[in-house]
């Protein structure tokens, strides 16, 4: 796990160094979202998409917010909220991993608008 991590970390940074110089007010706000959340959520858009906008029956979370995301996420993972799939998964992150990855996809709505 702590190797996963500083993968992790490592990848941050280059997305994070990644972001030009003369970035516009927008993008600027954009890359002041931790990138370890975007990283995180990487597992989570194979069903949910990219953006929290899925094109199946996995339920949508686009336009939800970091507050709401991260609260339906610890509640999977403690089973106050029920789901098989989403249980198991919520269950392999810390608190603070969950946080991310609701920041992440809770502002991403936000950014593309």
């Amino acid at each position: 796990m702590e190797e996963k991590i500083k993968v992790m970390l490592v990848a941050a940074a280059l997305l994070f160094a990644s972001v030009p110089g003369g970035a516009d007010a927008k993008e600027r706000e954009e890359a002041a979202v931790d990138p370890r959340g975007q990283i995180l959520a990487f597992s989570c858009a194979s069903c949910h998409g990219t953006d929290g906008k899925s094109v199946s029956i996995i339920p949508s979370f686009y336009g939800k917010s970091p507050e709401y995301l991260e609260m339906a996420l610890k509640d999977f993972k403690s089973g106050r909220r029920y789901s098989t799939v989403m249980m198991r998964h919520a269950k392999g992150y810390t608190d603070e991993e969950i946080r991310l990855i609701a920041e992440y996809y809770g502002t991403v709505w936000q950014n593309n608008n």
